[in-house]
C-alpha cells in the first residue's frame, strides 16, 4: 500500500512540476497581451484628450461635461471614457511591476498578486504550453515537483502513522 502512496506521490509531483514550469511562459503571454492593451488605451484617452483641447476643454472638464449630459447615449460615453482613463492607469502600473519584476519568475509572480481579470482570462483562452526550456521554467517545474512532492509524502507518512497508531493490541493467550 506505501508503494502505491509513493508512486501515486510522484505521478503528483511531476504533474505539478510540470504545471508550474508553464507559470513564466504565461506571464510572459499576459505581458504582451497587457502591452497591447495598454497601446490600444493610450491610443483611445490621447483621442479623448485631443476631442477635449480642441474643444478648448481640459479633459476633465471634457468627463464633467459628458457625464452630466443628461442624453443617455452622451452620458455613457462619458463614463466609458473615464473606465478607459482609469483602467489606462491601473495596467501602466502593472506593466511597470512586471518590468521591474526582474526575470521570468519575478514576473509570474507579479501576475499573481494583481492581475486583470479579463487578460488573465483572455491569456488563458489563448495560451499554448510551452517546454520549459529556459532555466526559469526548470526552476519553476523542480519547485512545482518538490512542493507537491514533499507535501504528498508529509501526508502520507502522517497517514500511516495513524493508521499504525489504530491497529489493536492482540494479547497472548
Amino acid at each position: 500500500m506505501f508503494r502505491v502512496l509513493r508512486t501515486l506521490g510522484l505521478a503528483l509531483g511531476l504533474l505539478a512540476g510540470a504545471i508550474a514550469a508553464q507559470a513564466p511562459e504565461f506571464a510572459q503571454q499576459y505581458a504582451q497581451r497587457l502591452g497591447g492593451t495598454v497601446d490600444e488605451l493610450r491610443r483611445v484617452v490621447s483621442g479623448f484628450e485631443a476631442d477635449a483641447a480642441a474643444t478648448g476643454r481640459s479633459r476633465d472638464d471634457a468627463l464633467a461635461r459628458l457625464s452630466g449630459d443628461r442624453d443617455a447615449l452622451v452620458s455613457r460615453r462619458g463614463a466609458a471614457a473615464r473606465a478607459d482613463i482609469v483602467r489606462l492607469k491601473a495596467l501602466s502600473e502593472q506593466q511597470r511591476a512586471l518590468a521591474e519584476a526582474g526575470g521570468p519568475l519575478g514576473r509570474a509572480v507579479a501576475v499573481l498578486r494583481n492581475p486583470d481579470m479579463s487578460l488573465a482570462q483572455a491569456t488563458y483562452r489563448d495560451y499554448v504550453p510551452a517546454i520549459p526550456a529556459t532555466a526559469d521554467g526548470l526552476t519553476a517545474g523542480l519547485l512545482g515537483f518538490l512542493a507537491t512532492w514533499a507535501g504528498w509524502r508529509l501526508l502520507a507518512e502522517t497517514g500511516r502513522r495513524m493508521v499504525r497508531g489504530r491497529r489493536p493490541v492482540t494479547q497472548g493467550a
